[in-house]
C-alpha cells in the first residue's frame, strides 16, 4: 500500500487523540487508527496546540481564583 492509499486524519481526528492522549485513556483499536492516519507532524502541532491551551487554560482558571 501506497502513502496515497492512506486518508490523512482531520483536524478533530487529531484533537480527539492529542486530548485523550493528554488524559491517557484511549481504546486500543482507536490507538491502531492513529497510528495509521495521523502523521508526526499533526502529532506534534496538535500537542503543542494542545498545551498552548492547556497553559491558557490554567492561566485563566489562576486569574479567577485570585481575583
Amino acid at each position: 500500500m501506497s502513502d496515497g492509499d492512506i486518508d490523512k486524519a482531520t483536524v478533530m481526528q487529531v484533537a480527539k487523540a492529542v486530548f485523550f492522549s493528554f488524559i491517557g485513556i484511549r481504546k486500543q483499536g482507536d490507538l491502531e487508527n492513529d497510528a495509521v492516519k495521523i502523521t508526526l507532524l499533526q502529532a506534534v502541532i496538535g500537542g503543542i496546540v494542545g498545551c498552548l491551551i492547556f497553559i491558557a487554560g490554567l492561566i485563566l482558571l489562576v486569574r479567577i481564583v485570585t481575583s
